[in-house]
């Protein structure tokens, strides 16, 4: 992303707060991805209003920020404009295998921008997509095909089990609670492997980008290596009779 955009986003989000302010009323951003949410942790200071994150549902990768006026700051939860669509094949016995890069390609073909879209998860033959409140009705009427597979769709509820997130224990010993060997336990490479991960700013922590490899893992980081996927670091449990330490954590699936 070069500079001058990041400048952009930046000042999009101080503008949507001082809107927030001055209107009175609650304002949204988009859908965010890694990229654009450290950015908005990169402006806080400049950030007026108090604000809420949001996915749709627990754990989201993409997230939406309202950004709260004084008057209604109190309001401990916030109603985000976001809604959960439940697609599933016409005809299941013709039904392909569809992927994640299927069902993005097939709402960027309906002239949806991607910031309009969230999470988009599968479930064996089950794709949910959370999206916008206000493109909802107009995806369920006209997102009729993926690939070459019909489809049908429906509003559903977001915290149906379907969409509990699933993770995978990993345990290991490591030398430290650094970064550098946390991810390397993480994406099964070697701590000098880690480190050009962390250098090319391709790790989170918390959707904040990580720059240092001496950064101390904390219980309940989340962290996000690109290409490789998101972890929550659990925390240590003691120590080997060398010293080494002995860590969790739970991946996503």
């Amino acid at each position: 992303m070069e500079q001058k955009e990041e400048l952009l986003i930046q000042k999009r989000f101080i503008d949507l707060s001082r809107l927030a302010d001055r209107k009175n009323r609650i304002t949204y951003s988009n859908f965010l991805n890694l990229n654009e949410l450290n950015l908005f942790y990169q402006s806080k200071a400049d950030i007026p209003t108090v604000y809420q994150l949001s996915g749709g549902y627990e754990f989201a990768e993409r997230q939406m920020i309202a950004f709260i006026p004084d008057a209604l700051s109190y309001a401990d939860s916030i109603e985000f404009p976001i809604i959960c669509l439940h697609f599933y094949p016409s005809h299941l016995k013709f039904a392909d295998k569809l992927t994640h890069r299927d069902i993005l390609g097939a709402l960027m073909n309906l002239g949806i921008e991607r910031s309009r879209i969230g999470d988009i998860r599968l479930k064996e033959k089950d794709y949910y997509i959370f999206c916008e409140e206000s493109i909802s009705d107009y995806l369920l009427e006209n997102l009729c095909q993926i690939r070459h597979t019909m489809v049908e769709g429906e509003r559903t509820n977001p915290d149906i089990e379907q969409l509990k997130q699933q993770f995978e224990i990993l345990e290991g010993i490591v030398a430290s609670k650094r970064i550098d060997n946390i991810v390397a336990f993480a994406v099964r490479k070697s701590r000098s492997q880690s480190v050009p991960l962390i250098r090319s700013q391709k790790v989170f922590v918390n959707d904040c980008v990580i720059q240092s490899n001496s950064y101390l893992c904390k219980a309940g980081d989340v962290i996000s290596v690109r290409g490789y996927g998101k972890f929550i670091y659990v925390g240590d449990n003691g120590e080997t009779k060398k010293g080494r330490m002995k860590v969790q954590l739970k991946k996503y699936k």
